[in-house]
């Protein structure tokens, strides 16, 4: 195998969306539980994480558990959510070493009450680091994103007093309802596992993502396996709809 190739300076991806498939698979393989897969995934996301920070990567985008894993078996999500709210403060000394900002977009409504005290906790916890920016995509989906900001949209207009036809849904008004409007959009988005779909993930920030796919199941990727990603994203050319 040859050596992995490296990004040019300059080139890589300001934002990254992770589709971190595979974890199931990846236990199953090894005629383990599907809970160990979900472990392991936690300890790729960890080193993923770390890498992307070496690397240069500003915002970090970690498709968690999405408003669809909800039809899993309820053991499985079980103890998805338990092992959410048992590390997300646990690894504190961690975020604090790599210097890394925890967010969250999705729908906190619906999760325990445990989750919602942890993710609160550690956002607060975590608000003065600035070396990389991790969205923990948590209860989320892109078209639930999506009628959210509308429902947030209308609520401003119905508390500013303007009338329903006076106040236009602009892109500008819509994005700024968005969960996290401060964040810029993907600039890549990447799938292990080897499925070809986003799966309802950031489907409104993601119109001019690239997008790589890998036949990698979540818990073998590392630092290699980011580089290559980076630089495959750096042989790409990005038109967004003009002509070079």
């Amino acid at each position: 195998m040859g050596a992995t190739p490296v990004a040019p300076a300059g080139a890589v991806p300001t934002h990254v969306g992770i589709i971190m498939d595979g974890n199931g698979r990846w236990a199953t393989a090894r005629n383990l539980p599907r809970t160990n897969g979900h472990q392991e995934g936690l300890e790729a996301a960890k080193r993923i994480v770390r890498a992307a920070a070496d690397l240069g990567c500003r915002y970090l985008s970690l498709y968690a558990f999405s408003t669809e894993n909800w039809n899993r078996t309820p053991d499985e999500v079980k103890f998805l959510m338990g092992l959410v709210g048992r590390h997300l403060r646990k690894e504190l000394p961690f975020y604090t070493e790599v210097g890394v900002r925890i967010v969250h977009s999705g729908d906190t409504a619906r999760l325990p009450k445990s989750v919602q005290t942890q993710l609160a906790g550690v956002m607060e916890d975590t608000a003065g680091f600035n070396r990389i920016t991790v969205n923990l995509a948590l209860n989320y989906g892109g078209r639930d994103e999506i009628v959210r900001a509308v429902g947030r949209v209308i609520e401003g207009d119905a508390a500013s007093g303007a009338t329903p036809c006076g106040s236009p849904v602009t892109e500008e008004r819509l994005r700024g309802a968005l969960d996290l409007p401060e964040l810029p959009d993907p600039d890549l988005i990447i799938r292990t596992g080897g499925e070809r779909r986003l799966s309802n993930f950031l489907l409104w920030q993601c119109a001019y993502a690239e997008l790589y796919f890998s036949d990698k199941l979540w818990p073998d990727w590392d630092h290699d396996d980011l580089r290559e990603a980076f630089a495959d994203y750096a042989c790409r050319t990005r038109n967004f709809g003009g002509v070079r």
